[in-house]
Parts: structure tokens; sequence; C-alpha cells
């Protein structure tokens, strides 16, 4: 027996380029027992088709509020009655603004108005659409109203844009009918509204010479990553990014510096936080002195390169006696026993929570889109997620730091 087993659950399919995730989505509700059926908006129909929805839930798929032989029988009132939970996917900006208004102008928003049944929205829309005032206005309302939120996650648009707004996978949002049949509210990740999120990102350059300078293979896409789905939980974002060449995050302040030392300087600046995330691959050491001239080649071969340590930006942050962050999350990037080294650095720099995750050549994680990661807390305990995007990843570590953050 499927988790679902027996549950009904009404589809509506809204006008976006993610409504052709909605025809996997009725396969994954079916695979876990429960019976589909579908309204798809006319939007919706310009993307996926009334017969492959039907196809694929096993019976009609509807679309016209003044369909002549279901509105003999008052159609639309059935459908917004019989069936367990109403799932909107994709949920457009335009569906939002419908449903937070009570517009019902077509089926999809008269079934959405007419019911009582709990209702889960997937949201889809380009990027800046979902961080339109008007749109978070309307998302409240609505959590206010009881309805339950999947996603959106963190990741690449169809118009070639990165951010938050693409709809949650078919799994996850299977996953979230569970949680709405099961009673919960919050099928989505925990909100960070109203809390200060400051998160480091890309690695530091450290300069020889005008010319040259010290680094190491960080692209800066994990902590991005990061910061761009705590904008999309609804925090206060700033992001102190050492050299990339990554687009900034939408609705985040990004503080862009060069150096170790420069990094130390903005992150004191942008305190307080009540949230404080140490991705950056910082460079451990500098040049001792700086060449004010580009260094020539020599016939006494290459140059003697001293080198001093720089500031350890973690360890200050979270050692400090005034205007510590409730929560400092700090990265351990290790080449081997990565578990053991994670436990010996949080132990060591003071931090609540280390993300530690193996760098090694073969894993591909410097400068890759995918990563594994251990969670390690301050009293030894270990979750170990497995492989999956830097987005997912910093979705779902956006998910845990709501968790255990302070409340606004």
């Amino acid at each position: 027996m499927g988790a679902l087993d027996g549950k009904r659950v009404l589809l509506v399919i809204g006008g976006g380029i993610a409504a052709y995730k909605s025809l996997d989505l009725i396969r994954r509700l079916r695979e876990r027992g429960a019976s589909v059926r579908c309204v798809l908006t006319k939007g919706a129909q310009e993307f996926v088709t009334p017969l492959a929805a039907a196809a694929l839930a096993g019976q009609r798929a509807h679309t016209d509020l003044f369909d002549r032989a279901d509105e003999a029988d008052i159609g639309h009132i059935k459908l917004a009655r019989d069936a367990d939970a109403v799932v909107v996917a994709p949920a457009t900006a335009n569906t939002l603004a419908r449903m937070a208004g009570g517009h019902a102008p077509d089926l999809a928003s008269t079934v959405l108005l007419a019911t009582t049944l709990p209702i889960l929205i997937a949201p889809a829309m380009n990027v800046r659409m979902w961080l339109h005032p008007a749109t978070q206005r309307n998302l409240a309302l609505l959590r206010g109203d009881g309805v339950a939120v999947v996603g959106p996650n963190v990741g690449r648009m169809a118009e070639a844009e990165t951010g938050p707004g693409r709809m949650a996978e078919p799994d996850e949002i299977a996953d979230a009918v569970e949680a709405v049949l099961a009673g919960s509210q919050e099928a989505g990740p925990p909100s960070l509204a109203g809390r200060h999120l400051l998160v480091t990102s890309g690695p530091t350059h450290e300069p020889i010479d005008p010319v040259r300078y010290l680094a190491n293979r960080s692209s800066g896409k994990q902590g991005h990553a990061i910061a761009a789905a705590a904008a999309a939980a609804g925090a206060r974002v700033t992001l102190v990014s050492g050299p990339v060449t990554l687009p900034d995050p939408p609705g985040v302040t990004v503080l862009r510096i060069e150096t170790a030392r420069e990094m130390l300087a903005a992150v004191e600046a942008a305190l307080p936080a009540d949230i404080a995330v140490f991705a950056a691959a910082v460079a451990d050491w500098r040049p001792e002195s700086l060449g004010d001239q580009k260094i020539k080649k020599g016939p006494d071969g290459p140059p003697p390169l001293r080198l001093t340590e720089n500031p350890d930006i973690l360890a200050t942050i979270a050692r400090r006696s005034d205007g510590r962050p409730p929560l400092v999350v700090g990265f351990a990037a290790e080449t081997t026993d990565v578990i053991a080294h994670a436990r010996a650095k949080i132990a060591r720099k003071g931090c609540d929570l280390i993300v530690a995750n193996d760098v090694s050549a073969e894993t591909g994680v410097m400068g890759g889109d995918r990563n594994s990661v251990h969670l390690i807390g301050r009293d030894g305990t270990l979750e170990t997620w497995p492989t999956m995007g830097k987005d997912e990843v910093a979705r779902r570590l956006v998910a845990r730091l709501a968790e255990l953050g302070p409340s606004p």
C-alpha cells in the first residue's frame, strides 16, 4: 500500500513552463496510491494538453467553467468538495494573486474559492516575479489563510536566470501532500522572515605583487546558493563575496572583497546578524610583503616568498564576547578524514555547526555543481546527506537553519 493509498487529490495545473513537471507529479501521486483529478487553466493548456493529463490520471481532465455537461449539476462545486486535498502546481504569480484576492474568473480559481479542503501550492515563476513585494504580500495572505506551501527551489530558470522560483520537484510535492494530509501546515521549509543572515562565499585573493596573487579553486557556487535560498525563505541577506564570476543572487545585499582582511572587515561591518554562515574558502596565508612592482625573473632563480597567517574569520566571529550571532556555521573543506577534521575544527573554532565536505580532486566539488556534505553539531551529532546539486544542499541547509536559529 502506498503512503497516499485511497486519498483523492485534485491537481490544479497553472500556466507556466513548469507545467510539464505536473505530468510527472500525477505519476508520483498515483504511485503512492492516490487518485488524481486534474483541472487545467487556459495558460496551462499552452504547455500541456488535457489529453496528456487525463491519460496519466486515468480520468477526464477539466478545463472550462461553463462546460454544459459538468455545470448541469454544478460541477465546480463537486470538484471543490470531492477530494481530500487540492494541489496547485505550478502556482503562478497570477494564480497566487487571484487566490489572495478571491477572484474567480475561470474554473481553477472558482474551485479554489469554493473549496474548504486543505490546499497546497507549489509556486513557480521568474525570480524577479517571486521576489516582487506584491507576490510576497499575496503569499503572506495565503499562508495566513492556512494554505500550505512547498518550494520554490533555487536554480536556473527557463529564461537563463538563476535564483529562487523553480517549482519544487514532483517527489518533494508528493512528500508535501503527505504532510498536509497528516495535518502539517508547513509543507515547505520553515520561514526565515524577520531574520538577518550573513553569508561569506568564494575565494580570497592575496596579492604577491600588482600582477600575481595566491588563491584557491573555490567558485562560490555553494555560498551564493545559500544566500539565494535564504532570501527565498524570507531572510534579509548580506553576502560577503570574494572574487567570483557568478551573478549576484537576487534580493541579496552583496559586499565584494578581495583579501581575507577585507572579508573580516566587511563581516564585522555587517553585524549584527541572527545567523552567520561562513562558506568562503578563505586563504590561510598571505605574502608577508607586497611588491609595489611586478617581480621579474632573474639569474638567481625564483625569489623567496615568505608567508604570514591571515585572520581566522570564523573563529574571530564565533568567539566574540559581544555581538556574536546566535547561530554561527562554518564549512570544513577537507581532502582526507573529513569528519574527524571537521569535529576537531568545530571545537577549535567555537562555532555551533560545521558543514563538512570532501573536496579532493576526484569529487569535482571545487568549481562543480554537486556536493555531498555532513552536518556536525557542537555536541558531536552527525547528519550525512546524499550527493545532490549545490542548490538543493543550500535549500536543505536553509531549512535546518530556520529550525535551529533564533526566532525573529
